[in-house]
């Protein structure tokens, strides 16, 4: 057995109950929940013995069955007076306090625990001192009563009238209630010096704690008023704080990500002198928000991470290949790029790319590859319809819902400083009464200057350098002539029917048929039903609408399947049009017969290369010149050019001059919906004119492209590729170009130039010589 001393005074063996966070003294009634089974035990056994029992206090609350080492020396012998059992096994008794007990060994720990222990004499003293310290705990125990003002006056009668020094000592403590090793304190504290000295050191430092509540509650009062509660306990919060010399974690914790975030020292300054700004602020404060948010997007920018990546050409020569058919030369750029980023290391600055060209030759998508080969993060910008420069700048900070602009939100998304961005639909930025964000955009594209790119809400530079910009339009003329001079720009031409077909077997059919839900073996198309379907189904310079196209189809198919009448058989280009319908269009759009004033020309649209026909008539009039068709003002200028070429020449080839003063002209050009502009129709026009003039039919097989002078020049022209395509996608096989647009020729994919016949004409005389049938051909 575990002997903790001997003192010579009496001894008595009573059963032990072991108590959590709870202190029994002698002289009070105590109210008690008893649940552990020998404690219950103990309780039910003390009946035998007057029913008393030995409380102590454990030293761990976690043990279920504490020793005498993991209970305190010093408990409380008392009386159990009244107890109640609940529905739920546990008692609910009421204790009270006789005198105080040192244990000394276990007799027994089963069924409940039975101790020896020997109780603590009080020798009644009276001397000067003691009453002096008496009348100090009085002192402050009314001191702190008059701060509190909750508790019950016969505990405080109580106190001020008991003549024992002992239950003074304890009933003040009980009131006081300090934590449990303070309460044990002054338990197992001997001499009464001593404990009236403990005990009013416990009463000096609860005052001073009161007091303290009390001045910070004053002086929140007075400051905030009727604040809102929530207000009010962080104001508190703070004021303690303050008082006790230190600072919230919240702030410590930011002050540390700002110091670790890797900005530079400027930017580090600034960042914490707006944290000295919030950490004086009254937490309510108008400001405090914006700045904490300002300091949140400060933190969490990537100032220093960037994406570490190997550069491998074979590599992403690989997943170039794989993911888009054809497109070499835009492929064969973005390999250089690679190359001269990977000998570089870093020591030149990175171009900005632009490709421009139709919607869905795979613009956007070969963004997402060039990011894959580059293994950094990819964010897509869409700039369309965007008229506002702080959406590229950001807000100033002193905005209500001021955000940064969209490149830094993309920089946080990205998560480091080097990703890339593809900035979609950059011909499609407008201006209105709040700035322009292309002329914003100037110092973002440019690689000599956003290497300290200001955004309005940052307020500091942020390095956008080593981020790999990537922009698409589908036309440059929108495009301002700063911005594009940034641009490296990388032209996107249309497809053949040939290059459309390998994109549908080897994308889109696979991608169609695993999204549509079918196999293999369901969905099989023939190769002259894939160029079928391109041919008569669709009329595009992409390939989004032959896709939506064999969606259609998949979507028959798969109707079919799930009522159970669908036969696995190839589609064939006679079986097509029992899912698709009648064909569309047809594959030759060239006049069947040579026409007097009717001329195909050639132009370039956001949808690609198109084949418009220009229609000229003479009747009696005055000498008028009508436009229709939508003309934009460079179109109708170049008619007027056209018109001007085509009286001067009159004289010269035998026209009579007075059919320009004794009619009206009228030029026209379908499809009378769509708007058209640009010059480069001026020399079908002036061929349309001249052969109305002349009565002599125009080829049907020609189309031709070409700005008119009035000498009768043909100027060079812009589209070479996507015009001539058209013009084969239309089945004409004879183009007229400016002799100047020669060299253009080459870009030409291989079979459209076998197939094709070209003519390279100075003037309006090669032209005329080409396009018009001969003088001695003429109908009647």
């Amino acid at each position: 057995m575990l002997l903790l001393g001997d003192k010579q005074s009496s001894t008595l063996t009573r059963p032990l109950v072991a108590l959590r966070d709870t202190v029994v003294f002698p002289g009070l009634n105590i109210p008690l929940s008893i649940g552990r089974a020998k404690s219950i035990a103990a309780v039910e056994a003390a009946g035998h013995q007057n029913y008393e029992v030995i409380f102590v206090t454990q030293k761990n609350n976690e043990a279920e069955d504490p020793d005498l080492r993991e209970v305190y020396e010093v408990g409380t012998l008392a009386r159990i007076t009244q107890i109640l059992r609940t529905p739920t096994g546990h008692l609910q008794v009421q204790a009270e306090g006789r005198e105080r007990v040192r244990l000394r060994r276990f007799v027994k720990t089963d069924p409940y625990p039975l101790v020896e222990a020997m109780t603590i004499a009080e020798p009644i003293e009276q001397t000067t001192e003691l009453e002096a310290i008496r009348r100090a705990i009085l002192s402050a125990f009314q001191q702190l009563m008059s701060l509190t003002k909750v508790v019950p006056m016969e505990l405080v009668l109580g106190i001020f009238t008991n003549p024992n020094l002992y239950r003074l000592v304890e009933t003040v403590t009980v009131i006081v209630n300090p934590d449990v090793k303070s309460r044990q304190a002054v338990l197992e504290t001997e001499p009464l010096k001593e404990r009236l000295n403990l005990t009013l050191k416990i009463l000096n430092h609860e005052l001073e704690v009161m007091q303290l509540s009390r001045k910070i509650e004053n002086r929140t009062q007075e400051e905030f008023g009727k604040m809102q509660r929530e207000v009010f306990l962080r104001e508190q919060m703070k004021s303690i704080q303050k008082e006790l010399g230190g600072e919230g974690d919240e702030y410590s914790e930011l002050e540390a990500k700002i110091k670790q975030a890797g900005m530079s020292e400027a930017t580090q300054d600034q960042a914490l002198k707006e944290l000295d700004r919030l950490r004086r602020m009254p937490s309510f404060g108008p400001e405090v928000s914006y700045i904490r948010t300002y300091l949140d997007w400060l933190v969490a920018l990537p100032w220093s991470k960037v994406s570490k990546s190997t550069i491998d050409l074979v590599a992403a020569r690989q997943v170039l290949d794989a993911d888009h058919s054809g497109l070499e030369k835009v492929k064969d750029r973005i390999l250089e790029y690679l190359a001269v980023q990977k000998l570089a290391k870093g020591k030149t600055r990175a171009q900005i790319l632009c490709f421009v060209g139709p919607p869905g030759v795979g613009k956007t998508s070969i963004g997402k590859s060039i990011a894959r080969a580059l293994g950094r993060e990819f964010i897509r910008i869409s700039l369309g319809g965007v008229r506002d420069e702080a959406e590229i700048r950001g807000h100033r900070r002193t905005y209500v819902g001021a955000m940064p602009g969209r490149f830094i939100q993309a920089i946080k998304q990205a998560g480091t400083k080097n990703p890339v961005f593809m900035l979609d639909e950059i011909d499609k930025v407008g201006a209105d009464f709040r700035g322009d964000p292309a002329a914003a955009l100037l110092e973002a594209l440019d690689p000599e200057q956003n290497h300290t790119f200001g955004d309005h809400y940052l307020e500091v530079p942020f390095d956008l350098s080593e981020v790999f910009f990537i922009a698409t339009a589908n036309l440059l003329d929108t495009i301002p002539p700063a911005l594009r001079d940034r641009l490296e720009i990388i032209i996107y031409p249309g497809y053949t029917e040939d290059e459309k077909a390998e994109i549908a077997k080897d994308f889109l059919v696979p991608k169609i048929v695993d999204s549509h839900g079918l196999k293999k073996v369901d969905f099989r198309l023939s190769s002259e039903a894939i160029h079928a379907l391109i041919r008569h189904y669709t009329r595009e310079a992409g390939v989004r609408g032959l896709e939506r196209q064999l969606a259609a189809l998949a979507r028959k198919i798969a109707r079919q399947i799930a009522e159970g009448k669908h036969h696995r058989q190839t589609i064939t280009e006679r079986t097509l049009s029992r899912y698709l319908g009648p064909i569309r269009f047809r594959s030759q759009l060239a006049e069947e017969l040579d026409e007097v004033g009717t001329v195909q020309g050639l132009a370039v649209t956001e949808a690609g290369g198109d084949v418009l026909t220009v229609e000229v008539t003479k009747m009696p009039g005055k000498g008028g010149l009508t436009l229709t068709g939508q003309l934009g003002d460079v179109m109708k200028e170049s008619a007027q050019a056209a018109m001007s070429y085509t009286r001067g020449r009159a004289t010269n080839e035998g026209i009579n001059p007075e059919i320009f003063s004794s009619s009206d002209w009228h030029i026209h050009v379908p499809a009378g919906a769509i708007p058209k502009d640009g010059p480069s129709a001026g020399v079908a026009m002036a061929t349309a004119l001249y052969s109305v003039a002349t009565g002599r039919p125009v080829r049907h097989d020609v189309a031709m492209t070409g700005e008119v002078t009035l000498r009768g020049r043909s100027l060079e022209i812009g589209g070479v590729k996507e015009k001539v395509l058209a013009a084969h996608r239309a089945g004409l096989r004879h183009v007229i170009l400016p002799h100047d647009n020669g060299k253009d020729i080459e870009e030409l994919p291989r079979k459209v130039r076998k197939e094709m016949i070209f003519t390279l004409a100075k003037t309006m005389d090669d032209v005329l010589d080409v396009a018009l049938v001969p003088a001695a051909k003429k109908s009647a």
